[in-house]
């Protein structure tokens, strides 16, 4: 009763393939990117040399060994400062301080962000006001003054730092999850759950937080080099940690002393800074470009 005029094999075989998870997809696309790929080699490096430098170098951060100023060497590779201390250790040694503290306040920005924005977006009315005004307010007042003053009331520290810059960091997390938040809670899968009876922390821990997870992985991946150079900062000014610690900041001040007669004990902190500010950005950019919905095929 039927002739077979033919197959399309092509869109057969289509067919036939494994449909490709989101986050394979994801990492797919990530995998694309040639800068995002150097920015997170350029992370493994310095994360790597940061924990093991200090480890297996025969001299600590805090040795003093007669030599002062002296240029980089074989014997010293980044050379000496002022105090006869070799810049190679201090250099990782202070990677260690730097990426501990921007990390750190990224975290509690992350989990201080989350709770408030999910919060917000989800109760709307009343609350949703009342939350975001003071977010508002927190906003009002420039946020390196704050730190400042909290760094010149509270003794200068590596706890007093991340308290600091988490002070009011957590605000722009807050925002992007609310604003993701108010995008998901009326899709359907939100109001089958609610009207089965979920709660409210069943609906932010098993729907709304993880739908918008891009968007919190991406924050928070450009939250971290903030936190580094405005700790770089900070310690330029003198309100970083304690001597003989040492953060890039802390090191990047002390060889702006000494620019003309020993410029490589500014060099390589202010490398280093940069090339780390670079690479989270590039992993930042790189994981946005990923999850943006508009890119897949």
């Amino acid at each position: 009763m039927f002739n077979v005029v033919g197959s399309r094999t092509n869109e057969a075989d289509k067919l036939s393939d494994k449909s490709v998870s989101f986050w394979k997809e994801v990492m797919l696309r990530f995998s694309q990117n040639k800068l995002a790929i150097i920015g997170l080699i350029l992370l493994v490096i310095i994360v790597l040399m940061a924990i093991f430098v200090p480890i297996f170098s025969p001299y600590k951060y805090s040795d003093q060994l007669g030599l002062y100023n002296t240029a980089p060497s074989a014997i010293h590779w980044f050379g000496t400062d002022d105090l006869a201390r070799d810049m190679f250790v201090r250099v990782w040694y202070g990677a260690r301080i730097s990426l501990f503290i921007g990390l750190a306040a990224a975290l509690i920005d992350l989990i201080i962000g989350v709770l408030w924005g999910s919060i917000a977006g989800l109760s709307g009315g009343r609350v949703d006001n009342i939350m975001m005004r003071i977010a508002d307010v927190l906003t009002a007042v420039p946020y390196l003054l704050v730190v400042i003053i909290l760094l010149v009331v509270m003794k200068p520290g590596l706890i007093p730092m991340i308290i600091a810059l988490s002070i009011t960091g957590w605000i722009n997390m807050a925002r992007i999850v609310r604003g993701e938040v108010l995008s998901i809670k009326n899709q359907e899968y939100v109001l089958a759950a609610r009207t089965l009876g979920a709660g409210k922390w069943h609906l932010i821990k098993r729907h709304l937080i993880p739908n918008a997870l891009g968007a919190i992985l991406v924050t928070m991946t450009l939250t971290v080099p903030v936190a580094i150079f405005t700790e770089a900062f900070l310690s330029y000014l003198g309100l970083g940690v304690s001597l003989p610690q040492a953060s890039w900041g802390t090191m990047a001040s002390e060889g702006s002393k000494a620019l003309r007669s020993a410029p490589w004990r500014l060099l390589f902190p202010a490398l280093f800074i940069s090339l780390t500010i670079f690479a989270f950005n590039a992993v930042g950019d790189g994981l946005r470009d990923a999850l943006d919905p508009k890119l897949r095929k």
